[in-house]
């Protein structure tokens, strides 16, 4: 059965940590469920953990994502939506037809989303193509897990990949030197 993905916009207050003060937020959640009450009902569950003991949060939009999957990376911290166009040959008409779909995956930047989109697509039967990859404005993604023992290691992998910290991926310097004296001595 294919998941249905909702869009839940959440005002609540989030501490900021720029000005150390509590600042009052409306940000997107990604929530999977059978329907716009439970998907109400799960947010409101899932954001008791944000939230501070007495405080309160209010749902001011509910919708259906049209994301197709969910994507989480290792050493990711943001969402990003890319475009895939699936390739098709019409035999009646001779024409090549495309179909678009979308899928959310973790990145730091967008050509990290790129190069994660194309390694999620790489078992993929058909032709595609990439036209675009933008950055998602959802904060956090909630799968539903039934809770039965098979989907215990599955939520446990993507709870792991999701929470996963970005790690510095700066050049270091030193090893770019000793790799460029070893590329000019042989």
């Amino acid at each position: 059965m294919s998941a249905t993905w909702y869009e839940c916009k959440v005002k609540y207050r989030k501490f900021d940590e720029a000005s150390a003060t509590q600042k009052v937020k409306t940000e997107p959640f990604l929530v999977d469920a059978i329907s716009y009450t439970e998907a109400e009902s799960r947010i409101t569950e899932e954001m008791s953990a944000y939230l501070l003991e007495g405080e309160e949060i209010k749902i001011t939009n509910i919708k259906v994502a049209n994301f197709a999957e969910i994507h989480p990376f290792e050493n990711a911290d943001r969402w990003f939506k890319s475009k895939v166009a699936l390739i098709a040959f019409d035999e009646e008409s001779g024409k090549e037809r495309k179909t678009n779909q979308y899928l959310l995956v973790q990145a730091n930047d967008v050509k990290e989303a790129y190069e994660n989109t194309v390694h999620v697509m790489k078992d993929s039967m058909g032709e595609y193509s990439i036209p675009a990859v933008s950055e998602s404005p959802i904060v956090d993604v909630f799968p539903y897990f039934s809770g039965d023992e098979d989907e215990t290691e599955r939520l446990e992998e993507f709870t792991r990949l999701k929470d996963s910290v970005p790690f510095d991926n700066q050049p270091d310097g030193e090893l770019e030197t000793a790799d460029s004296l070893v590329t000019e001595t042989e």
